[in-house]
């Protein structure tokens, strides 16, 4: 490798935002970029005091910069912790040897240990641009990994973060695999859990596709973006917690492969598993449920799929040191009634507060899901989980566990509705047939969830309800009107929403 010549140039704060993405700006006609052959999207090493970024240079031929000086995204600044004015050091970046297995993957050829080892360790170091990234993820998809690629994967995503030590035999956990609209089991699970005294730290996602995850529903009832120390006084204190997992970067290359995952619309199979069981192992999970939702418009849509994701669970989970069990659910329609983050809050809270028009699809599911884990517990008679799970949440101890955890996180507040809305209506008589719910996700997203958070979709149609003309199938909240207009455009456009026979 040859040495690199360092230049010195002066850091201007210009303000721009390029989410994880480390950008830097210099003019075109300054003294580096003649002097280095630098250009649009040269991939350069940024230094200061020992520690160094790499960043993808972006041309400047106006005069928003001066020659010596170097304008760096929120990112770049952030990652390499400098501020305005602070002088900073470039040099070319020299090849990065693990992008020729992205390459070979490209191509369709299976890699070792090492191969997913090396990307994954040049992607945390922030080696890759969102390109690269993008690349190794499109090479992924399609169902292009094998078993023993995923547990490579996996296995790579574990050694870069950190994982939590319970000192316990047992941490329970369970994850959905998503793509079913509203579902939002997982606060109402944890809470019926923790309080049969029973350990759950919960850290999860927002969302990749989706209207909402987890982490978005829940934070429009109580802070989730709590310290890795603050996670562990919560669940020392109450036995579970609702926290966001990317606010401690538990588990660093899913943060990053998740960010350009969402950009792409792309949930590919294998890397979905990694990526759940990777959070797990940061978690400090030891028990795990997954429940896979299998509808005609769900995320998995048939059951052949649902067994493929069963195996790959199972096989993962196996080699790594987990006891996974897997539960495959009705996908066919949305559970709740809440669709974005505060409407699926309101679904949760009327649950748990056992409210006599609470979505009872989401309280069954929930209570079915939370018998799993008290069954993997071992502390129930076989058969007996299920009515152990409903008892704790007739007798309001899994309501006062949850507004506990949420107190413990920093206090609780109850969802609001945003204030425009409009009413897709029936247009004949009939029962309804049949449900899309990736056209339901897509409204929900087009009136601004999960980034509104009290933005989305109220659907008020399941399967088989028997409905007269102008009667209210779907509600559509916006918190402002060019968003719901937005929605309202796609919603002319489309068929099949709610089918009525």
């Amino acid at each position: 490798m040859h040495k690199n010549h360092f230049h010195k140039l002066l850091v201007k704060d210009l303000g721009i935002d390029t989410y994880r993405e480390n950008i830097i700006f210099i003019r075109a006609d300054s003294h580096v970029c003649r002097s280095e052959g630098f250009t649009a999207l040269t991939r350069v090493v940024v230094h200061k005091n020992g520690a160094e970024i790499v960043a993808t240079l972006n041309v400047v031929t106006s005069n928003l910069l001066q020659d010596g000086e170097a304008g760096l995204s929120q990112e770049a600044l952030k990652r390499l912790g400098v501020t305005d004015g602070t002088i900073i050091e470039i040099s070319h970046l020299h090849p990065i040897d693990s992008l020729k297995y992205v390459r070979a993957k490209i191509y369709k050829k299976e890699l070792d240990d090492i191969g997913y080892s090396e990307i994954i360790k040049d992607v945390v170091a922030g080696h890759y641009s969102n390109i690269e990234i993008a690349a190794f993820v499109s090479a992924c998809a399609g169902n292009n990994l094998s078993v023993q690629e995923i547990i490579s994967l996996t296995k790579a995503m574990i050694a870069v973060g950190q994982r939590l030590d319970w000192h316990q035999p047992m941490v329970l956990d369970k994850h959905c695999v998503g793509g079913l609209p509203g579902n939002r089991t997982t606060p109402i699970v944890v809470s019926i859990i923790a309080a049969a005294g029973l350990t759950i730290p919960k850290t999860s996602s927002r969302a990749i596709t989706s209207p909402a995850g987890t982490a978005d529903t829940m934070e429009t009832m109580t802070p989730v973006n709590l310290s890795i120390d603050e996670i562990k006084r919560v669940v020392d204190l109450e036995g579970g917690c609702f926290a966001w997992g990317g606010a401690v970067k538990l588990s660093p290359a899913d943060d990053l492969l998740i960010a350009v995952e969402k950009a792409l619309d792309i949930d590919s199979e294998g890397q979905m598993v990694a990526s759940v069981l990777s959070k797990k192992a940061a978690a400090g999970s030891t028990h795990i449920l997954i429940d896979i939702p299998v509808g005609p418009t769900a995320k998995v849509r048939s059951q052949e799929e649902a067994l493929r994701l069963q195996y790959y669970f199972k096989a993962v989970s196996d080699a790594i040191g987990f006891h996974t069990e897997i539960v495959i659910t009705d996908g066919t329609q949305p559970v709740g009634r809440g669709i974005g983050p505060a409407l699926e809050a309101q679904d949760v809270l009327a649950v748990l507060r056992n409210e006599t028009d609470a979505p009872n699809d989401l309280r069954q599911r929930s209570l079915a899901l939370a018998a799993e884990l008290l069954k993997l517990s071992g502390n129930y008679t076989l058969g007996t989980e299920r009515t152990a799970a409903q008892t704790i949440l007739e007798s309001g101890k899994a309501y006062e566990k949850f507004m506990a955890i949420c107190m413990a996180q920093g206090g609780f507040t109850e969802p609001e509705v945003a204030p425009y809305s409009y009413e897709i209506l029936a247009e004949k008589d009939g029962c309804i047939t049949a449900i899309d719910n990736r056209k339901l996700a897509r409204i929900a997203k087009m009136a601004g969830a999960p980034k509104s958070p009290t933005a989305g979709v109220m659907f008020l149609a399941p399967l088989g309800k028997c409905v007269q003309k102008g009667d209210v199938l779907v509600r559509i909240y916006a918190e402002s009107h060019g968003e719901l207009e937005y929605a309202k455009e796609y919603v002319a456009t489309i068929e099949g929403l709610v089918e009525i026979g």
